[in-house]
This record gives structure tokens, C-alpha cells and sequence, in this order.
């Protein structure tokens, strides 16, 4: 006796599974990527936003200061902003055309960095007058 068998057997073969797995590593690389990449954006934002805003104040702080009291400072920002850290350096200006004028400006330069090894800065430059009133 000869049979015969209709082999009409539904499922996937070994290599339709294993380009189905290549495919879906494929896609998830790339999903773990992109991900990374926006944490990595949203940690950078976030610290423009908040030094931003630090240099600011800190700024408003050295415009109520004496003259004489402006000197390179540094320091933290407490408990409110760990790892926040402020740099303060202040020089005379030199402009060559007027050098009147060189005497009442002090050009201040603040850093504002973040994270252990100082990884994100923000800087900002000021320049005040120091007029003597008397």
C-alpha cells in the first residue's frame, strides 16, 4: 500500500524564527539608542535651565556688592543645588582708546558648573561700573 500524505503542516521554520529574533535586536538597539541619547538631551537641558538662572542670581548678588568687595570668589550653592559649584573671577578692563574709562569698569566672568568632575559648564560675563560718588 502506498499512502499518500498531504503535508500542509502550519508553523514557522528555524530560519523564519531566527531572521523574525534578528529583526526584533535589530529594532531594539535602536530603540535603546535613541533612548539613551534623550535622557542624555533632558540631563543637558535641565542644567542650561537651572545654571542659567543661578548665574543670574548670583549676578544680581555682585551688583549690590561694594567695588572694593569685588574680588575672585568661589563656592556652592547648598542643599538646594547639589553639585552646583560658582567660580568668580573679576579683572580691570583695558581699552586702549579711552583710558579714562578703563578706570571705573571691572569685567566679571562666573562659571556655573555641574557634576563631579565639573562635566556641564555655563559661563557668563558682566561688566559694571565702579564710579567713585563722593
Amino acid at each position: 500500500m502506498i499512502s499518500i500524505t498531504n503535508d500542509n503542516s502550519c508553523g514557522f521554520t528555524l530560519l523564519e524564527v531566527m531572521v523574525a529574533m534578528a529583526i526584533i535586536a535589530i529594532a531594539l538597539v535602536a530603540v535603546l539608542g535613541s533612548q539613551s541619547q534623550s535622557v542624555s538631551l533632558a540631563s543637558e537641558a535641565k542644567f542650561g535651565t537651572v545654571a542659567s538662572f543661578l548665574a543670574q542670581s548670583k549676578m544680581a548678588e555682585m551688583e549690590f556688592l561694594d567695588p572694593d568687595d569685588l574680588t575672585p570668589d568661589a563656592g556652592d550653592f547648598g542643599e538646594d543645588f547639589p553639585d552646583y559649584r560658582w567660580d568668580m573671577q573679576v579683572s580691570d578692563i583695558t581699552l586702549v582708546e579711552s583710558e579714562n574709562i578703563s578706570d571705573y569698569l571691572k569685567q566679571i566672568d562666573l562659571t556655573i558648573s555641574w557634576g563631579e568632575d565639573g562635566l556641564y559648564q555655563y559661563s557668563l560675563r558682566l561688566y559694571r561700573s565702579v564710579l567713585e560718588t563722593g
